[in-house]
């Protein structure tokens, strides 16, 4: 096995003897699921998101894509593909460590950047009147 794939290997396992639940995909360790609760504090407290995380072949050097499943209202995750606009996953990757649940995905739900959106709906509503973006 090589390096990489133990990596890989390592990583998974010790998400799955976390506190999340994991779902792997057709028996691999490239593809799976991950429940995950809104964070403390944030307009997504309260709520449960499933993140379908692929490994690329060249992980930990290479970042995963990140995205949610079910449906979630904002400005940096694209509402029909759930894709996430998260710089530190998608550009700043660097294979230390991986932090997705604990760090990255939290931060992003907490600090949403209308800025850089995905889903201009959401930036714009959230720019414009931040209280029907709560709302919504």
């Amino acid at each position: 096995m090589s390096s990489p794939s133990k990596r890989r290997e390592m990583d998974v396992m010790k998400l799955m003897m976390s506190d999340y639940n994991v779902e792997t995909i057709n028996d691999g360790l490239n593809e799976f699921n991950v429940e995950f609760n809104g964070p403390k504090g944030s307009l997504y407290e309260g709520g449960v998101w499933k993140i379908h995380v692929e490994l690329p072949d060249a992980y930990p050097y290479k970042s995963p894509s990140i995205g949610f499943v079910n449906k979630i209202f904002h400005p940096n995750v694209d509402e029909l593909s759930g894709s996430v606009c998260l710089d530190v996953i998608n550009q700043s990757w660097s294979p230390i460590s991986f932090k997705c649940f604990e760090v990255f995905l939290p931060q992003l739900l907490l600090y949403p950047n209308p800025s850089d959106p995905l889903n201009g709906d959401a930036a714009s509503l959230m720019m414009k009147d931040r209280e029907k973006y709560d709302q919504k």
